[in-house]
């Protein structure tokens, strides 16, 4: 076993793990899954539980959870791409309202799975705050809100200062967006326990299984290490990591996001900070930051900045400058806080197409399928999308499949060195905004 401690807090604190054994040998399959997290996990258990007698298999090149499912800050959440702002003005009002009902429905869809199958992943769902730290960030988080309210949206509303220091108290929050469907969860034990639903619906999991080649026939074989697996249907679930298949490369790029953590906050910590309502809180940045308090009251913080990779590089989950930037803002945020002791700092990938918004789609035709870009907000529709997933491999018509960003058209990533030009620039004008909009702020 590999150690993977230094992947996440989450994957570090995890209880002892067993993964499943590599691929020896040849396999045949009706569906083969790549990649072990939250997407592929789902769509192997959603197809087994419709059909019982269908062979399943995932393919994980590490273990189930490694990639961005095991890092991230386990917000289940409403939020699609960026924000609701860019959506309407990239894709209409209509497709706009379509896909915040996609995320209600996929949070709902997390926490329905949760309760019914008794997952051990520290769940709770204690409700969503975005808080505004600048007059300019409380324009932007009203304006998504009257999106929204104008489009029949009505369990999200306005809370002045005093209200979201009642409920979180930092100096820096001016007020912002309370919205009750969110949940918080361990992403790591999330990505087990859904591992262990897979398994149990008879699906096969293979774990330190790399995928080396895909020769496209009659049927699809995908070569390993350790054999070959042969498959009428291909489901790329592999997001962040998907610039890494040719036919996949110019659909989305990765950014890695950074997060920090603190030791547990003692009883007057606590209470200097209130937060007795346990809610996911983020900002109005561009870049945003994010911020939670774990089963075991540390506080996580995550965003601030993101890194570039060039190619095919996906290590770049440690930033040193971002860690500083985020454990600044931690006690600039909670002045009651300053000294605290940080103890794990890691990163992950999010997957970014060019407009900002996931696809779920065919590659070539309907045996190969493939679902990429949720841009850091990926927890519940990942989950969902694994439904939706199941839906488009079964050949079923359903309300999930008739979704706009079904099949959708993409606009490619150039290719390298323009692609790393392209993200750049991009990462510079969303930093020069939230400079500007920060430019009164007292520093920590």
């Amino acid at each position: 076993m590999r150690d993977y401690s230094h992947t996440s807090f989450w994957l570090a604190t995890a209880d002892p793990y067993v993964p499943s054994p590599p691929l020896q040998g040849d396999l045949h399959v009706e569906v083969a899954i790549i990649g072990g997290g939250f997407t592929g996990l789902s769509t192997a258990y959603h197809l087994r539980a419709d059909a019982p007698g269908l062979r399943v298999a995932v393919l994980e090149a590490e273990v189930v959870g490694f990639g961005a499912s095991g890092r991230n800050g386990g917000f289940s959440m409403t939020l699609f791409g960026l924000e609701p702002a860019v959506t309407k003005a990239l894709f209409g009002h209509q497709r706009t309202l379509e896909a915040y009902r996609y995320m209600e429905r996929a949070v709902d869809h997390v926490q329905a799975l949760v309760q019914q199958h008794g997952l051990q992943s520290d769940y709770e769902h204690p409700g969503f705050l975005r808080a505004a730290t600048t007059p300019a960030y409380a324009r932007r988080i009203q304006h998504d809100l009257e999106i929204l309210t104008s489009l029949g949206v009505r369990d999200i509303e306005w809370i002045e200062a005093s209200a979201i220091r009642a409920e979180v108290d930092s100096p820096r929050f001016l007020g912002g967006w309370w919205e009750p469907r969110c949940g918080l969860l361990n992403p790591a034990k999330q990505a087990r326990e859904l591992r262990r639903l897979a398994l149990a619906q008879g699906a096969q999991i293979f774990e330190q299984t790399p995928v080396l080649e895909i020769s496209r026939g009659p049927r699809f074989t995908l070569r390993t290490p350790g054999g070959t697996v042969s498959a009428k249907k291909l489901v790329f679930a592999t997001n962040a990591y998907s610039h890494l298949i040719p036919q996949l490369r110019a659909r989305q790029v990765p950014a890695f996001t950074h997060m920090v953590i603190t030791e547990p906050l003692t009883q007057a910590q606590l209470d200097t900070i209130g937060w007795r309502g346990r809610q996911g809180v983020e900002d109005a940045r561009n870049l945003v930051h994010y911020l939670r308090l774990t089963a075991d009251n540390r506080l996580a913080i995550g965003g601030s900045d993101v890194s570039l990779a060039y190619g095919a590089d996906m290590a770049r989950d440690h930033n040193s400058r971002t860690f500083a930037d985020l454990e600044r803002a931690v006690t600039w945020l909670f002045p009651g806080l300053r000294g605290v002791r940080f103890t794990h700092r890691w990163g992950g990938p999010v997957s970014v197409p060019v407009d900002l918004a996931p696809a779920i789609g065919q590659l070539g035709d309907r045996r190969a399928l493939f679902s990429l870009g949720c841009v850091g907000h990926g927890v519940s529709m990942t989950h969902l999308n694994g439904r939706t997933l199941a839906d488009l491999a079964l050949e079923r018509s359903t309300d999930l499949t008739d979704v706009w960003f079904v099949n959708r058209r993409m606009l490619p990533w150039p290719p390298e060195p323009l692609r790393m030009v392209a993200s750049q620039a991009i990462r510079g004008a969303l930093r020069l905004q939230d400079a500007f909009d920060e430019r009164h702020l007292a520093q920590a």
